[in-house]
């Protein structure tokens, strides 16, 4: 037990929550098409590292995660202002400030000579759910205890403080929040104020994704937005199951992930371990696949053009 507490139990619980807040938000983000958003705000945080250690000269994490928060910020602007303005498809504004905001950050490194500084790919990629380990955490009592709790690492509390604000948001404005979803010209016409409200969400997709990144790397945080959602949406044709559904796969995702990705490989005689964030990933895309081969709603598209 105290093995667990010690080694397994923040991370689990860091993934749990994390899984469970880009789901939420991902339910609307797949109604809306704006899947990809998740992919492009975890992405371009290049750019705002690399202009937080110009200005600071660290790579603390604090500073990374403000550079990467303002970076993720002004994507959502960007993408907002050319799908708007310029009347673009989503899709392409997206790939256009994905690519440029990126390139951006590749050539500051260039031309400030910051090409030496240490930025660990892997890291970005898979995060470190693995190293949080609460040293602290060596029985069920260190549950009730101020100074063993301290202890514990940041990324759990960053983690459910974006979890609770993100639920606030979906509970507080989720009439406007569906009426903008499915139909914004009578969202603006009840004045439900469907811009701002997807100023809102895009706003706490960044904030989710740049909350995530730290801790388990851009690759879960693509799958958690789009494959729970993507899952329950085939499942059912009501928001309300459609959620839940969503909230159930993302913890299945989290739990099962990170358990293979410790036990699997002793299964197969193999001294080792795997990944935990890049197996939730592929367990959560598993749950996908199953979804679109034995979905009760999976042929929702089809029967509606044969209609």
């Amino acid at each position: 037990m105290s093995e667990f507490m010690m080694f397994s139990l923040v991370p689990l619980t860091v993934a749990i929550l994390i899984s469970m807040t880009c789901a939420l938000l991902g339910n609307f983000l797949v109604l809306r098409r704006q899947s990809l958003i998740g992919d492009a705000i975890s992405h371009v945080a290049l750019p705002g590292i690399v202009v937080s250690f110009l200005i600071t000269g660290t790579l603390a994490s604090l500073a990374m995660m403000l550079g990467a928060g303002v970076a993720a910020l002004v994507t959502v602007v960007l993408i907002e202002l050319i799908r708007r303005l310029g009347r673009v498809e989503g899709s392409a504004a997206m790939g256009v400030v994905f690519t440029s905001l990126f390139a951006l950050g590749v050539l500051l490194l260039e031309w400030h000579g910051a090409g030496g500084v240490h930025l660990d790919v892997e890291h970005a990629l898979y995060g470190n759910l693995e190293s949080l380990i609460w040293f602290e955490g060596t029985g069920p009592a260190a549950l009730l205890d101020p100074v063993a709790l301290a202890d514990l690492p940041p990324q759990l509390g960053r983690a459910a403080w974006v979890a609770l604000v993100v639920l606030a948001f979906v509970v507080v404005l989720r009439r406007p929040l569906v009426l903008a979803s499915f139909d914004p010209d009578f969202a603006a016409s009840v004045r439900a104020r469907p811009a701002l409200v997807d100023l809102l969400l895009v706003t706490l997709v960044a904030v989710a994704a740049i909350a995530a990144f730290e801790a388990v790397g851009s690759i879960i945080v693509i799958a958690m937005f789009v494959c729970p959602a993507a899952a329950a949406r085939l499942m059912t044709n009501r928001l309300g199951v459609q959620i839940a559904w969503s909230q159930a796969f993302a913890v299945a995702s989290a739990v099962v992930g990170y358990l293979l990705a410790g036990e699997a490989p002793r299964w197969l005689g193999v001294e080792a371990s795997l990944s935990a964030a890049g197996m939730i990933a592929t367990v959560a895309g598993l749950i996908l696949l199953a979804a679109c081969l034995f979905g009760p709603c999976r042929a929702r598209t089809g029967t509606a053009r044969r209609a």
